[in-house]
């Protein structure tokens, strides 16, 4: 499992298919099994309920993580600092574990450069969220 994956279950329910299949493999199958199993007759209505069923399972993420916040016992600065947000989240945000995300989101950037590479990180993680059914604040996105 990567670190992005176990991102993903620390702040979608277990039920969201990001949390199922690590953000990967749940929206592309969920079209390719409508249309096999609907008559041709209705494919119109088929995309309309598509769209409909993805806001049901948008997570709000900022409302989860000031949610931890809150619980936490030091002040994590988790909207700027990916350092921070993998603290908040319990994870190990260790220069190494920080380099594994890295490379698992194909940072092509120079690992020894932490700084750009952090801001980079943080960026990714949040576009990710948010492309797997996470509502997040705009300006924590690209």
């Amino acid at each position: 499992m990567g670190i992005l994956s176990n991102i993903f279950h620390k702040i979608f329910p277990s039920s969201h298919p990001a949390a199922q299949a690590g953000g990967q493999a749940a929206p592309a199958q969920q079209p390719a099994q409508q249309p096999a199993q609907q008559p041709a007759q209705q494919p119109a209505q088929q995309p309309q309920a598509a769209p409909a069923a993805a806001p049901m399972q948008q997570v709000d993420v900022e409302a989860i993580l000031n949610g931890m916040q809150q619980q936490a016992g030091q002040q994590l600065n988790w909207r700027t600092s990916i350092v921070d947000l993998m603290k908040l989240l319990g994870l190990d945000s260790s220069l190494q574990a920080r380099k594994e995300l890295a490379a698992e989101l194909h940072y092509t950037g120079d690992t020894g450069d932490s700084a750009s590479m952090n801001i980079w990180l943080h960026k990714q993680v949040m576009n990710k969220l948010a492309e797997n059914g996470g509502k997040v604040p705009a300006d924590l996105k690209d």
